[in-house]
Parts: structure tokens; sequence; C-alpha cells
């Protein structure tokens, strides 16, 4: 039985406020508590703030981490679907708060001390 996978193209979303004026590194975004959308997609969304060591070892995934763990910011959607996926976290640059999907804690923004986040 084959797998059929159909694919939607669209723009991507950009959280950045100056989009010429950041870093990012590849990072594997962790599946763990991701929960399925309608579609039956687990979508990690971009702007997500995430941290779990990968600035230490690159051997560790990026999880949700809206705290003082804070380690970057997730650069576009990321499609756990079937498994940890590689993806983008955003280390330097300028974030524009209306575009993530949940406002950065106070410990998260000090943790950042690379990006600014921008209205």
């Amino acid at each position: 039985m084959s797998k059929f996978v159909e694919t939607t193209y669209t723009n991507k979303k950009s959280i950045l406020k100056f989009p010429d004026h950041y870093v990012n590194l590849t990072v594997t975004v962790s599946d763990a508590g991701v929960t399925a959308n309608a579609e039956g997609k687990k979508i990690v969304p971009a702007g997500t703030i995430v941290g779990g060591g990968f600035l230490a070892s690159e051997s560790v995934m990026a999880v949700k981490k809206n705290d003082a763990a804070a380690e970057g910011v997730l650069f576009n959607d990321v499609d756990v679907t079937y498994g940890p996926a590689p993806g983008a976290a955003m280390i330097h640059g300028f974030v524009a708060l209306d575009k993530l999907p949940e406002v950065p804690t106070a410990e998260a923004i000090a943790a950042l001390k690379q990006i600014t986040f921008l209205k």
C-alpha cells in the first residue's frame, strides 16, 4: 500500500520585523508533545520559542521553551507529523511580536539576549 501525500504550496509566514538582519542555526525539532491539527498534521509554528540545549550540542532536539531556558525562535513552520524534523532557529535578529503564535514570557525575552522583539 503506497502513501499519498498532498502538498499545498503557499507563501511562507515571516516572523521578521527587518528581513535583512538575522542569524539562524539548523536544528532538529522534536515531535514530543505536539498535538495533531484537524488535518492530522503535527505542525510546530514559526515563531515558537524553542530551547532544550541545542546551542551546546547539535545532537539535542529543539523543544518548546517559552521560559528562561529559551535559546531561539523557530524561523519557519516545521512538520513533525512523522517524527522529529529539521528546522531553523533564529538566534539573532528582530522579530515582530504580532507574528508569533504565543507572546514570549519575560524570562524568554531575557534569555534571548540577541533577539529584539518589536511591535
